[in-house]
């Protein structure tokens, strides 16, 4: 029988890499409640038409990537390619839009079907912040800051470069596309054959190809910034003041898209060169007419999405979490002495380890095998002394403690460990 493997482009998380992930999204947590955003966790599926009316047909994620399939009742449901849609589904759904403005936290999994490569698997995992119902520059600013200030947390700034945009409002940008399309039309037998395709339904994601042939053609495309109304051109000059304000360093990229509809005005990403060319870490932008579409009363929304697998790949982690010690009862009347001091040490708060099975030699090569950091062993000749065997396994050295003293005795060799009043 073929031996089973997980589906390509997902992989297990195993105890050590989950640990990492924990701390990650507990760091970006904590420091997103300091902003005030609650967490919140949509279905990992929804209907269909959430991620295809908001999305948009030509993108990529619809017309390639989703994991669309029709439930026993024939409806068409797709695993989520990105929450965003999700998290304004839910304010929809939830009657939310009279509690406005909102400040939501969320992480968890989503799935695109891609090739599978470093960075980017098929079933990913996200956290991310949505700030919905501040049109102000005010929230474009705080978004962006929360971005940076996560990436500080976790030691990356330093190893990333903002980058922004500004896409501008529905005038600017049909003001552009049509410039847009003018100038790529000439070069047409030149273009890509996704970028032609995307030349008539939506030019303005040509800008993100990654397609050589491509860049070398944008090199000399119209600037969006040319084509900026006075409204969008001030509103974008004030989140650039805003940043500044903060001490926020940033570069202006006149070809920074989202890759989706429902995106305008501030558009950001924090990029590292330090992952090939999965180098975007943490992306964002406004998104004030994705309510509407999904038919809500208009809401004006910002947020950004991090992928935990990139975080990850460039945090230097070194686990917090206590180091086990081992109890070693030999024999039944051991364990049944044992059983209730073990329960007591837990509840208190102390890793406990206990040995299943097998003689001294096996149950201490399992100590050393979890890195304990003490081993407590009972026998007959312990239990009638009432005392037990204390060793150190770093160093060998052991002596005997009472065993109503053993809480006392962890407590003073273990300070930092148990569950403090």
């Amino acid at each position: 029988m073929e031996k089973l493997q997980p589906v390509r482009g997902t992989h297990d998380i195993l105890p050590d890499e989950h640990e990492q992930r924990r701390f990650i999204t507990n760091q970006i947590a904590d420091l997103a409640s300091c902003y005030g955003y609650n967490e919140i966790a949509t279905p990992i599926f929804e209907f269909t038409e959430v991620f295809q009316r908001t999305l948009g047909d030509t993108s990529d994620i619809v017309s390639k990537e989703m994991y669309t399939f029709e439930d026993r009742s024939g409806e068409s449901i797709t695993l989520r390619p990105e929450n965003t849609a999700g998290v304004a589904r839910a304010l929809i759904s939830n009657g939310l839009t009279q509690s406005l403005p909102l400040k939501f936290f969320y992480s968890g999994p989503m799935f695109r079907y891609e090739r599978p490569q470093k960075g980017r698997l098929r079933q990913f995992h996200q956290v991310g912040v949505e700030l919905l119902g501040v049109q102000e520059t005010l929230g474009d600013i705080e978004i962006i800051s929360l971005g940076a200030e996560s990436l500080s947390k976790l030691g990356l700034l330093e190893k990333t470069r903002l980058e922004v945009n500004s896409l501008g409002d529905k005038e600017s940008r049909l003001n552009y596309r049509e410039a847009l399309v003018g100038y790529l039309s000439q070069h047409s037998k030149s273009l890509s054959e996704d970028s032609l395709r995307r030349l008539s339904s939506n030019p303005m994601r040509i800008l993100d190809s990654k397609e050589d042939s491509d860049k070398e053609i944008l090199r000399n495309a119209p600037n969006i910034s040319e084509f900026l109304n006075e409204e969008s051109a001030s509103f974008f000059a004030k989140v650039c003041a805003g940043l500044d304000k903060l001490g926020i360093v940033f570069e202006i990229n006149q070809q920074l898209v989202r890759g989706l509809d429902y995106y305008c005005h501030t558009a950001f990403e924090f990029v590292t060169d330090e992952l090939g060319s999965q180098g975007t870490v943490l992306a964002g932008g406004r998104y004030n007419d994705l309510v509407e579409m999904m038919g809500g009363v208009p809401t004006s929304g910002i947020g950004w999405a991090a992928g935990i697998e990139r975080l990850a790949s460039l945090t230097h982690f070194t686990s917090k979490k206590q180091r086990p010690i081992s109890v070693i009862p030999i024999g039944d009347n051991a364990l049944e002495k044992m059983l209730p001091i073990i329960s007591s040490l837990r509840k208190s708060g102390f890793t406990i380890d206990l040995g299943f099975r097998g003689n001294l030699s096996k149950r201490m090569k399992r100590a050393n095998l979890l890195n304990s950091c003490y081993a407590i062993i009972i026998g007959d000749d312990e239990i009638a002394k009432s005392l037990a065997v204390f060793r150190n396994l770093d160093t060998g050295d052991q002596h005997e403690v009472l065993l109503n003293q053993l809480h006392a005795e962890l407590t003073r060799l273990l300070p930092n460990s148990g569950i403090k009043n």
